[in-house]
């Protein structure tokens, strides 16, 4: 078994003395998880993440494929692409049926696992957010057990604290 600790707020907080901090809009928590179970989620979360990558690839190939550039273009297009830091797409995707239905089988073992009654918790028919690149890397980054996770997107946070409730 693994400790997953989490805290989140839902409005923002300023703290000016720590003795006697209050706070309605902050939470936190933890769960026991079986270790086997945590990893396998990773793993299949990273697959996901994999199959979403490929998905945006072979879409920007498709659009790009459609736009005539010249050689000279292509080049200088390069250049600034190499010279700014690497930034996670927050771009919706659109899956195709095998992907969607691979998001499906991982976000329900996600509630699952996160629900205060796992017994209850019936399988997703659909994807309760919204899917991008930085959604499926956050929640993969969430089940790593070598790192934890801010999720910032708002309604992959609600769907999220809504499985603490």
């Amino acid at each position: 078994q693994v400790l997953l600790l989490y805290a989140y707020n839902t409005k923002p907080i300023k703290i000016s003395n720590m003795k006697i901090f209050r706070s309605t809009s902050m939470f936190s928590g933890y769960l026991w998880i079986p270790l086997a179970r945590v990893i396998s989620l990773w793993e299949k979360l990273s697959n996901l993440k994999q199959e979403v990558e490929m998905l945006m690839q072979s879409s920007k190939s498709l659009s790009s494929a459609s736009e005539p550039t010249s050689f000279l273009e292509q080049s200088e297009t390069l250049k600034i692409i190499h010279s700014k830091k690497p930034k996670m797409n927050v771009a919706k995707v659109h899956l195709d049926e095998k992907t969607e239905e691979m998001a499906k089988r991982c976000l329900s073992e996600v509630k699952a696992l996160l629900s205060v009654v796992p017994a209850l918790s019936l399988p997703l028919t659909e994807i309760p957010f919204d899917v991008t690149l930085q959604s499926i890397a956050s929640l993969e980054d969430m089940f790593d057990p070598a790192k934890g996770c801010i999720i910032t997107e708002e309604s992959l946070f609600n769907w999220i604290i809504s499985l603490f409730h």
